[in-house]
């Protein structure tokens, strides 16, 4: 039973092994000079500010804007293996899938009513 995780487990260790070759790689190899120039700000104009301890605060409206975009960009997840399979499941399929859809769509509206999908 454990031999069919093998291929995973060795995908996953060589994806691991090949991050941290290239974060190693890329701190021995890569050049070290820097000068004056090359720390100031280019193409805007703007002069860099001095950002406090910690790197300032966000305002709690982009988080949650990043997380309704990562949940209702999860739901085309599960949209693609159903569709297809599709001719495969049948009516059961369907209806299940049906549910799912339903289900986003009153998170959507709910997000939608509660002002979640205004920029201010």
């Amino acid at each position: 039973m454990l031999t069919l995780y093998v291929p995973i487990l060795m995908l996953a260790a060589l994806a691991a092994l090949f991050a941290g070759f290239s974060l190693v790689m890329g701190a021995l190899a890569g050049p070290k000079r820097w000068n004056r120039a090359k720390l100031q700000a280019y193409e805007s104009g703007i002069e860099p500010t001095p950002q406090p301890s910690g790197g300032g605060r966000f305002p709690v409206k982009y988080y949650l804007t990043a997380m309704l975009f990562i949940l209702f960009d999860i739901e085309i997840i599960f949209l693609y293996p159903w569709a297809v399979t599709f001719r495969s499941l049948g009516v059961f399929g369907l209806v299940e899938m049906v549910l799912f859809i339903v289900t986003v769509l009153v998170a959507y509206a709910y997000v939608w009513r509660r002002g979640g999908l205004e920029w201010d």
